[in-house]
């Protein structure tokens, strides 16, 4: 029978996936406490990075329903558990590693997903989702100015036409 406190923190685990869009499992080896304080904070408000323990959360991401990282609970794991924009949060992981080399990232899931480390790098490379849509928003506004300008070319260039057309044949009319 299991312990009702692995049991309690197998439940814990199990909620946090379920309720984050996306989780990276990274080796913090070798990284001191100030190090993980600074990760925590370099994550952005919208995730959570816990030191975890592999059979525990490998027990609660398959209840969760999710089997593809079972692999990668091997050695000093921690996880950030991602609830809101999973850029930002790849940003920060990417950023933190690359300043202390101690932290690997291992993979993750999105979305139900399987990530391998370089698609997490490739998601960090990303611009955030407001960027994104505001790039967006001002492609359509454009376009829709392209719009606006063409359909009031047309009546101004018809109403110039029918103007030259009609001096053309004042011209005639007054030469004969």
């Amino acid at each position: 029978m299991a312990r009702p406190d692995k049991a309690a923190d197998v439940a814990e685990l199990e909620d946090k996936f379920r309720s984050s869009s996306a989780v990276v499992l990274t080796e913090y080896r070798g990284l001191t406490v100030k190090q993980l304080k600074t990760l925590r904070r370099s994550l952005g408000e919208n995730a959570q990075y816990a030191v975890v323990k592999n059979t525990l959360t490998k027990i609660a991401a398959n209840n969760a329903g999710i089997t593809s990282l079972d692999d990668q609970f091997t050695g000093p794991t921690g996880a950030a558990f991602i609830t809101g924009d999973p850029v930002e949060s790849a940003k920060g992981l990417r950023d933190f590693a690359k300043e202390n080399p101690n932290l690997i990232i291992k993979g993750g899931v999105l979305d139900g997903k399987a990530l391998s480390a370089d698609d997490i790098k490739k998601l960090a490379d990303l611009e955030s989702r407001e960027v994104l849509l505001s790039k967006l928003a001002g492609a359509f506004k454009g376009k829709q100015s392209q719009a606006a300008s063409l359909f009031q070319a047309l009546p101004s260039k018809f109403v110039r036409t029918a103007e030259a057309l009609r001096v053309k044949l004042a011209e005639q009319g007054g030469a004969e």
